[in-house]
């Protein structure tokens, strides 16, 4: 290891004891996908209990309220969990937040429910990589960063919602209240396997574009009818043709349509925006508009938008600059090489970044093949990025700032 203080070594010591994976595996047993409010409610309880060692006052905060489009055209509540909020020490002048998820994408009928290991050592298991492993390093990290002789010095917040992978709709509102007065923030999205870093990240905005048309017999009368399926698939095409250097544009599917004798009313079109910047975004909110005018004039029916850009491009600016130089540096201490990347992928990093503080957000385990059967947690990984956690988080509590 490098330049390491005697406060340093002694908190990385501690945070590198804790048991890690004992607990990775334990949460990795409960099924927390995002639709899955029983799985949820345990997983936010299994939380509490474990982050209530941390001083401070623990809540669990009730979701926001989201609507969401069914396939029949209805809006209607769309149920979400718990958040679990810790704040200590507001009064600190040093300010840090520190961000997970508890839900995965692996809902409670889905056939990836065990832990496995795999030949090589790795741990392949739901959520071990994404987030759970890095939900287990944090407390390790800030456990003992409490029983450091610069505690006093910072305060912080520490926000693990439960709708992150789909988009944080319900806690949105909740980060930018978080993120608010916050000199730094960590969030623990697992790395690379070979540790590196996301850097910038591009934006994304998921949208349902209702068309109503009008019924009428194939047969007899078609003329009549105003094709509500044929019309989401027009606005399927102009929506694609906007895509741009800077800009992805995925229609990804259409609800609607009916009987082969019937010309069908009512068609939902998802199409999913990932644009690179602000101006980008600009562009996909433009050519929305654009599409839903003259798809609606040209096919006489009518278009009802829902939807959101619900996360801001992130770009690199000088502050985040500086708190990736300052983990960098932290890294090269414990002999970890850190490098980072943009990435097209979006995360809670891309809203706390758009509050206007510099956020780190790959801070968990390394690991791979998330999203898939295959998901996969570096255990050694675990002790390595606690240290490095730890050790930023004290510098940054001497620093006041990156």
């Amino acid at each position: 290891m490098g330049m390491l203080s005697a406060i340093e070594r002694t908190a990385i010591e501690r945070a590198q004891a804790a048991p890690m994976l004992e607990r990775t595996m334990a949460w990795a047993a409960i099924n927390s996908g995002t639709r899955n409010m029983a799985g949820l409610a345990s997983m936010a309880t299994t939380l509490a209990d474990a982050f209530s060692v941390l001083p401070g006052t623990l809540e669990l905060v009730a979701p926001d309220p989201v609507e969401t489009v069914t396939p029949g055209g209805i809006v209607e509540p769309l149920a979400h969990g718990r958040h679990l909020l810790v704040t200590v020490r507001p009064e600190a002048p040093v300010q840090l937040l520190f961000t997970g998820h508890m839900d995965t994408v692996f809902g409670a009928d889905h056939p990836f429910q065990a832990i496995h290991w795999l030949e090589d050592g790795r741990l392949n298991a739901p959520g071990a990589a994404d987030m759970k492993g890095g939900l287990s390093l944090l407390l390790a990290a800030l456990e003992a960063a409490e029983a450091s002789p610069l505690a006093a010095r910072f305060g912080y917040t520490v926000l693990i919602n439960s709708d992150e992978e789909t988009g944080s709709l319900s806690s949105r509102a909740l980060i930018a209240r978080a993120a608010q007065g916050k000199a730094a923030a960590l969030t623990y999205e697992p790395a690379l396997p070979d540790g590196t870093l996301a850097g910038a990240r591009g934006g994304t905005g998921n949208f349902s574009l209702v068309v109503h048309g009008r019924s009428a017999h194939a047969g007899r009368n078609p003329e009549e009818g105003r094709n509500a399926l044929v019309a989401a698939a027009a606005l399927a095409v102009m929506l694609a043709e906007a895509k741009a250097p800077g800009l992805s544009v995925n229609p990804a599917r259409i609800d609607g349509g009916g009987p082969n004798n019937v010309v069908p009313e009512l068609a939902i079109l998802r199409v999913n925006f990932r644009p690179g910047d602000a101006a980008a975004t600009a562009r996909a909110q433009a050519a929305l508009e654009a599409a839903i005018v003259r798809v609606a004039a040209d096919h006489d029916v009518r278009i009802a938008l829902h939807g959101s850009f619900n996360r801001p491009p992130k770009p690199i600016d000088a502050g985040a600059a500086r708190l990736f130089d300052l983990v960098r540096d932290a890294g090269g201490d414990l002999d970890i090489p850190i490098a980072w990347k943009a990435t097209g992928g979006v995360c809670d990093g891309n809203n706390i970044a758009a509050c206007g503080v510099p956020v780190v957000d790959t801070m968990g385990a390394r690991g791979g093949a998330i999203h898939s059967t295959e998901e996969f947690l570096i255990p050694e990984s675990l002790p390595e990025r606690a240290a490095l956690s730890v050790l930023t988080i004290l510098r940054l509590a001497e620093r006041g700032r990156p």
